[in-house]
């Protein structure tokens, strides 16, 4: 089962188990879903009516722990840590997950240092074993671990929530590319016409030089001495 699928069918789990319950049992779903080791996307959770109702009441600050694992980073968490609930092993964990795909979002190729001021590591042992068994293992991201340039090349990352506003600015993103793309076609298209084009002048003046040839051949034949007869 590939890693869609499984986001898929964990998001339709915690989505009818949040728009059955409220207040404080939403607050141990939140966490929960958050815990979990094989979901990375909450913008649908978010999304849940009775999710929704937690803003404004003494339980807001769950809806905003859910809002900082669907959008932020580790370090943003650390600095809003103090009007945020506490997090536990896994939690950190996962988001520290979620930091690397959001660091390699912007960048392909993530330098040790940046990596490891990102996630509170230490040492570069840590960081690898990071890198191998919490998140290539696990599927979200795929790479090469460059230890003599000290960076880490992303070859693919899994995708996290859009955050409120970025999907403007996805469209607009993806419209370039299809404006661009459109752009190369026309520009393959003229050249694939411009090289018939120059292909068919070739087999025309070849046909007109074979044609040549074989005239002189005539003319020569016709001008070829013919065989002396015995006196």
């Amino acid at each position: 089962m590939d890693i869609e699928q499984k986001q898929a069918e964990h998001i339709d789990y915690f989505v009818k188990q949040a728009s059955n319950l409220k207040g404080t049992a939403l607050s141990t779903v939140i966490v929960e879903a958050t815990s979990h080791p094989s979901l990375f996307a909450f913008s649908e959770i978010i999304a849940a009516s009775n999710v929704l109702e937690l803003e404004g009441t003494e339980n807001s600050a769950s809806l905003d722990l859910l809002r900082m694992f669907a959008y932020g980073t580790w370090s943003e968490y650390k600095s809003a840590a103090d009007r945020l609930p506490q997090l536990v092993p896994d939690q950190v964990l996962k988001l520290k997950q979620l930091t690397v795909l959001t660091l390699a979002e912007t960048n392909k190729v993530l330098p040790y240092d940046l990596l490891m001021q990102e996630l509170d590591v230490t040492n570069v042992r840590e960081l690898e074993d990071f890198l191998i068994n919490d998140c290539m293992y696990v599927g979200i991201v795929r790479g090469k671990l460059d230890q003599l340039r000290r960076c880490f090349e992303v070859q693919f990352a899994a995708g996290r929530d859009l955050r409120p506003g970025q999907l403007g600015s996805m469209i607009q993103t993806l419209a370039n590319w299809l404006s661009t793309s459109e752009n190369l076609l026309v520009s393959i298209q003229e050249k694939i016409k411009w090289a018939d084009t120059m292909s068919e002048i070739d087999k025309k003046h070849k046909k007109e030089v074979d044609e040549r040839v074989e005239e002189v051949k005539k003319t020569l034949s016709l001008k070829k001495p013919g065989r002396l007869v015995d006196q």
